[in-house]
């Protein structure tokens, strides 16, 4: 939860991004050790960013010419105290982070590394989740990961935000990695975990910080669309943590001030005309205006989505308006649509198809499509969900009138992790 603080803390104080995660792993690696033993400190985040910065030294020690740092890191170390060091100041985390954010989307790096990196770093995302998000081998995103830090080192990029004229050829990387943070936060791809509201608050977090320093459109819409999707994360789980379905979702549970603000952060989005999140974000107002999954505006979602995919073109956002499709024109008409669509190594496209057959009462090649999907599943909940849906299938059931969101991913957030 601290990674990203403490590694942006280090960072400045070293001026070296590589270094800075080496030896927030190091400190780490010490702590598991360490605090085993003598216990957890009353301030952990504290005591690694100390125990850090005594390895960014002894780093330097070993460095030939770099006496003069050496002495200026060195430099009173030895009366601070753990919890107590100025470079971890409650008012310098944001900036840290954000800087950390836009050094790790410097356009020396390909976008492919920026978000790679970004996502390991700041977001705090295993290798092997990155490598979900974007259906690549886990060795892909391992080596983008280490060229990215060889790649800054070489081109010795500052510690800093940059200055507003230099933002916008690194804005876009950063949004989008906000996005996936979030999304991941919001349907974990792994684990016993349907949500991770830890990673989702934090790219809340940044986005809302985003938003005082570049206040545009688009990381308006942004900030919407992270604000709308989070309104609903009071009803979307249940006591036990289980996913509870979008139409069995107690709306009174919904944010309605997260709903205010994301409304209000629309408004400012559709200054020059919605773009990438200020149409997925018109997508989430449409549910949370609406009373109900029956009362939802289907049709206005169609089009919406028709305006996304000739913006972005994704399988995932065609699966989504063929989703919309179906609650709009029946499962028949989403069906057609399903069945033109590819998303290789994703469980995605058989369980909507197992939902639409379902609905059609094709019980046999509904509960194929079903096989098909829990086989690719790596969340636990979600495979259960689809276990579940597969042992109702037997005997066939009357048809059913609605799309579950967990079967469906009727939530536009989806398509991050696949786009």
């Amino acid at each position: 939860m601290e990674s990203a603080r403490i590694v942006g803390a280090l960072a400045r104080y070293t001026g070296d991004f590589a270094l800075a995660e080496d030896v927030a792993q190091e400190a780490l690696s010490e702590a598991l050790v360490s605090w085993a033993v003598d216990g957890i400190p009353r301030e952990p985040a504290g005591w690694l960013l100390t125990v850090g910065r005594r390895r960014a030294i002894d780093a330097f020690r070993r460095r030939a010419g770099r006496d003069e740092c050496y002495a200026l890191l060195a430099r009173d170390l030895e009366v601070e105290t753990p919890g107590a060091d100025s470079l971890f100041a409650p008012e310098a985390i944001d900036d840290d982070v954000l800087a950390l954010m836009f050094v790790a989307c410097h356009p020396v790096l390909s976008r492919e590394a920026r978000l790679a990196l970004t996502l390991r770093v700041v977001g705090g995302l295993t290798t092997e989740e990155i490598a979900r998000a974007f259906l690549v081998p886990v060795a892909t995103i391992q080596a983008r990961i280490t060229r990215a830090k060889k790649t800054l080192g070489a081109a010795q990029v500052p510690f800093a935000v940059p200055e507003p004229a230099q933002r916008a050829a690194r804005l876009g990387s950063v949004l989008q990695v906000v996005y996936l943070v979030f999304t991941e936060g919001s349907f974990a791809t792994g684990g016993s975990e349907w949500m991770r509201a830890d990673l989702a608050s934090e790219a809340l977090r940044l986005a809302r910080q985003l938003v005082r320093l570049s206040p545009e459109p688009e990381v308006f819409g942004l900030l919407a669309l992270l604000e709308l999707g989070a309104a609903r994360f009071p009803a979307r789980v249940d006591a036990a943590g289980r996913p509870v379905l979008l139409e069995d979702q107690d709306r009174r549970l919904w944010d309605r001030a997260a709903i205010r603000r994301g409304r209000g952060a629309l408004q400012r989005a559709a200054v020059n005309g919605l773009g990438f999140y200020g149409l997925q974000a018109a997508i989430a107002e449409c549910h949370a205006v609406a009373g109900s999954v029956a009362e939802t505006d289907w049709a206005r979602i169609v089009i919406l989505y028709e305006a996304l995919g000739r913006l972005a073109p994704s399988p995932v956002v065609e699966l989504n308006r063929a989703v919309a499709v179906a609650m709009a024109s029946g499962p028949a008409a989403g069906l057609a649509l399903v069945d033109e669509i590819d998303v290789p190594g994703s469980p995605l496209v058989p369980s909507v198809r197992g939902e639409l057959l379902l609905r059609l009462d094709r019980v046999d090649e509904a509960r194929s499509a079903l096989r098909q999907a829990i086989a690719l599943c790596t969340s636990d909940i979600e495979r259960a969900a689809l276990e579940r849906k597969l042992i109702r299938s037997h005997p066939p059931r009357a048809r059913r009138d609605r799309v579950d969101e967990s079967d469906a991913y009727v939530d536009i957030v989806y398509i991050a992790r696949h786009d």
